[in-house]
């Protein structure tokens, strides 16, 4: 009777080499997300160039809407920023769940070196709603003001309930955006949905040096139109 052997199967050489590329050629998994978006909130710009690379998709959002350029435009990561607005198909007006975009948060929060490169990609600057130039009058970001009059944005922006970039400036005491805003001929007779002014807020808020700057620009656009 004659002996049996197994005689193994030949493996076709460098198998392992070709089942290697062809995970790396697969398209990132779902389970990369995370790592996708904390890239972008960290700041690790090559990571995200790499996923991206890989397959996932630039305009990936977490579960509250945030892209990963909202993500980088929040956490102020000009790096990502710089990476993800050279991607094709990337979505500049992206907004979150409360209707935030990118450019939208870096007038927010004062990140002018953020908003520059946004406003350079072409980000949309006016739409309906709130919109950067509200977000920088609101909080005095008067570097912001300026890149968005720069690019042509209103100084007559409103907000929903009707109150004006001039008018939030005002109420919160701003005083350089509202030389700024009255320099680019901002409307001084709007009236929100409440009938208040930008000179009756600034009073209300006893910021009255700024009431007497739109009192002045007031009687100087009266003379000049003499």
């Amino acid at each position: 009777m004659k002996p049996r052997f197994r005689i193994a199967a030949p493996r076709p050489a460098g198998l392992a080499a070709l089942l290697l590329c062809m995970q790396l050629a697969l398209p990132a998994s779902a389970a990369s997300l995370d790592d996708l978006l904390n890239a972008a909130k960290l700041g690790d710009a090559r990571e995200v160039a790499e996923l991206v690379a890989r397959g996932m998709d630039p305009n990936s959002s977490d579960p509250s809407g945030n892209t990963l350029l909202i993500l980088a435009a929040r956490e102020e990561q000009p790096a990502v920023v710089a990476e993800l607005i050279k991607q094709r198909g990337i979505r500049l007006d992206a907004r979150n769940a409360a209707g935030d975009s990118a450019l939208m948060l870096a007038a927010l929060r004062g990140y002018t070196g953020i908003a520059e490169q946004l406003l350079k990609a072409g980000a949309p600057f006016e739409h309906g709603g709130w919109n950067p130039m509200l977000y920088a009058a609101f909080e005095g970001r008067s570097a912001i003001v300026d890149l968005l009059l720069a690019k042509g944005a209103s100084p007559d922006a409103l907000a929903p309930n009707g109150s004006s970039a001039l008018m939030f400036a005002a109420r919160n005491g701003h005083e350089e955006v509202v030389t700024r805003l009255l320099k680019a001929g901002a409307n001084l007779d709007l009236k929100n949905d409440q009938g208040e002014t930008a000179e009756s807020w600034a009073l209300k808020y006893r910021n009255t040096d700024i009431s007497e700057l739109i009192g002045a620009e007031r009687k100087a656009r009266t003379a000049r139109s003499k």
